[in-house]
């Protein structure tokens, strides 16, 4: 399949064509029954007869040039509507009726604010010019209206308030929020491309709009991505303050699957700066070693990293309710647990050369044993609880005397 992308240095046509290589040179291999070989990607600095030879070859189009925030609002039609049709007319000419995807908006519904938009006049006016072509030649044509878009490579101080925020928060920079109720419903580029390539297997998903809201229909003379979120600016800004203090804190919020907070996350880390890329973590150091905490969570706990130098026994202590995971990753020892009241030792040879993981047990007096004379000791711990300075729950008691 060959496949045309108009825009293709823009926002989602960038994300769409390294996406689209992936599948090509076989990184992605999520699609199986799509087979990508020519991809042309056609921009502003592209040669008119580019265009013509592209659409001669093309199996496939993604329409996605367009103009959004022009100096004159004119431009928004000539940008809109006017390269629109030149492409449908190369398509014409050259005979060629493949499948043809438009990137339109969610104000072409001219619902509402919108009413009045030149840029949504000019993406409805797009919008007629293709359901024209598709009844004058049969080709099938996707016409998608597109609310927010959100995501990696995002431009700020553009025509993105989320891209702004990223951008700003990340470089300790102020934010603007007039009205923090105000809510926006967001699409994350890596969602659309993901319909997008449901589009060249065939499995687009239609809807007809209620004003602003789309409404699934089998029969719908829209396309529309359903993967969006709907949230106030007031909340996402919440959540940027909370990613931007995180290597402070330590603390990892909740990031459920297809969460909005975590794609807002993978937004976010797509703007630091590169100085604040690696962050240094607070070690704990005695004669002994180490300890530095990692991560926190909110409802699963934490990691930290302990490092004991040879011959060095550490722990020796128990916990009521507080559970973990001892790791070792490098050196070799012994765990040894006790449980509380009772002689019986259980012992657990470790090595980093055998990675296992060793439950401490609630009620169990632990300790870890660097059996090298020569080596540290490197143990990665989970704990089922953040540590508590109030109620630590750790009780000093030696496994044996």
């Amino acid at each position: 399949m060959n496949i045309l992308v108009t825009g293709a240095k823009g926002f989602v046509g960038r994300n769409l064509v390294e996406n689209l290589k992936n599948l090509r040179d076989g990184k992605d291999r999520t699609r199986p029954a799509l087979r990508v070989e020519e991809i042309y990607e056609y921009d502003l600095d592209s040669a008119p007869e580019e265009l013509e030879d592209y659409c001669a070859r093309a199996d496939f189009v993604f329409h996605l040039a367009g103009v959004n925030r022009p100096e004159d609002p004119a431009e928004f039609r000539a940008g809109n509507f006017g390269f629109s049709s030149t492409l449908l007319e190369t398509l014409r000419r050259c005979g060629n009726t493949c499948p043809v995807m438009l990137s339109s908006s969610v104000q072409a519904t001219l619902a509402g604010r919108f009413g009045t938009s030149e840029y949504g006049l000019s993406k409805k006016a797009g919008e007629e010019l293709f359901f024209d072509y598709g009844r004058e030649t049969g080709a099938r044509v996707l016409v998608y209206r597109f609310p927010n878009l959100a995501g990696k490579w995002v431009r700020p101080n553009y025509n993105s308030a989320v891209g702004t925020f990223c951008h700003n928060i990340a470089r300790d920079l102020p934010v603007t929020v007039n009205d923090p109720a105000v809510e926006l419903e967001l699409l994350f580029i890596d969602d659309l491309v993901q319909e997008m390539f449901n589009a060249l297997e065939g499995r687009e998903q239609h809807c007809e709009f209620d004003g602003t809201e789309a409404i699934l229909r089998e029969d719908g003379r829209y396309c529309w991505v359903p993967a969006t979120h709907k949230v106030t600016l007031g909340y996402i800004v919440d959540c940027l303050h909370t990613f931007h203090d995180q290597p402070k804190t330590l603390m990892m919020p909740r990031l459920a699957p297809d969460s909005f907070e975590k794609k807002l996350y993978s937004m976010y880390l797509s703007y630091l700066p590169p100085e604040k890329v690696a962050f240094d973590l607070k070690m704990n150091t005695d004669e002994r070693g180490s300890f530095t905490e990692l991560l926190k969570t909110a409802d699963h706990g934490q990691f930290s990293v302990n490092i004991s130098k040879p011959g060095i026994t550490k722990g020796q202590h128990w916990h009521n309710g507080k559970w973990e995971f001892f790791i070792v990753v490098s050196g070799h020892g012994l765990i040894r647990q006790r449980k509380i009241g009772t002689d019986e030792v259980l012992e657990f040879p470790v090595s980093g050369e055998k990675i296992r993981a060793v439950h401490m047990l609630p009620g169990y007096t632990h300790n870890i044993i660097n059996l090298s004379q020569t080596e540290d000791l490197v143990t990665l711990m989970w704990a089922n609880e953040i540590f508590d300075p109030a109620h630590p729950d750790t009780f000093f008691e030696k496994v044996e005397e």
